[in-house]
């Protein structure tokens, strides 16, 4: 009876030392990336108005917004310091103006350069973790999911992108790397280098 006492207050013991965060599992690699500043940070498209080069106005979300009738353009002499002709005077359309002001403050729609905040990451899944020692990769899938109209435009969020990260195990736990170091990534690199998989 003594022996089985110890031994239960031992495994007790045991299992209360060990912090969840010691064992690098899949749900414990989801929380942390899901919860890193990289993973969270909005995706933003600066809308420039004003006289744009045939190369930015080409670009394929001009195009995109163009076709929404969110803007449109005439063209316009370039200046010497702008690209070869043609270049084009883009303007917001009133279904623009409207569209923008629903997304940024007023004074933030008159200014000729726009930051819009348009999609935001979601964690689809962990493919796998490689673990060596105290440090791991893990390979993970995420897609972008539209945070309005025009995000809604710009980013499918059937798309599905693979990245792996670095993680570091210290004192406290594993933790998802913030900066470099050797080989492994850390979580701004891995989603810059993510790879479309569908």
């Amino acid at each position: 009876m003594r022996n089985a006492l110890l031994i239960i207050v031992t495994s007790v013991l045991f299992f209360v030392s060990c912090s969840p965060r010691d064992m690098l599992s899949r749900r414990l690699a989801t929380d942390l990336i899901a919860a890193s500043d990289g993973f969270n940070a909005p995706q933003q498209f600066l809308l420039r108005t004003g006289v744009l080069t045939n190369k930015d106005y080409a670009a394929p979300e001009y195009l995109i917004l163009q076709h929404k009738g969110w803007i449109s353009a005439s063209t316009v002499a370039c200046s010497a310091n702008l690209g070869p002709p043609p270049c084009w005077d883009v303007l917001l359309t009133p279904s623009g103006v409207e569209t923008v002001r629903s997304l940024v403050s007023s004074q933030e729609a008159t200014k000729p350069a726009i930051n819009l905040p348009v999609a935001k990451r979601e964690l689809v899944s962990i493919n796998g973790i490689s673990k060596d020692g105290s440090v791991a990769d893990v390979e993970f899938t995420w897609k972008w999911e539209p945070l309005n109209e025009v995000g809604g435009s710009l980013y499918s969020s059937d798309l599905r992108y693979k990245s792996i990260v670095g993680f570091r195990k210290f004192d406290d736990g594993w933790r998802v790397l913030q900066s470099s170091a050797h080989s492994n990534q850390t979580i701004e690199e891995a989603l810059k280098n993510a790879e479309p998989t569908s």
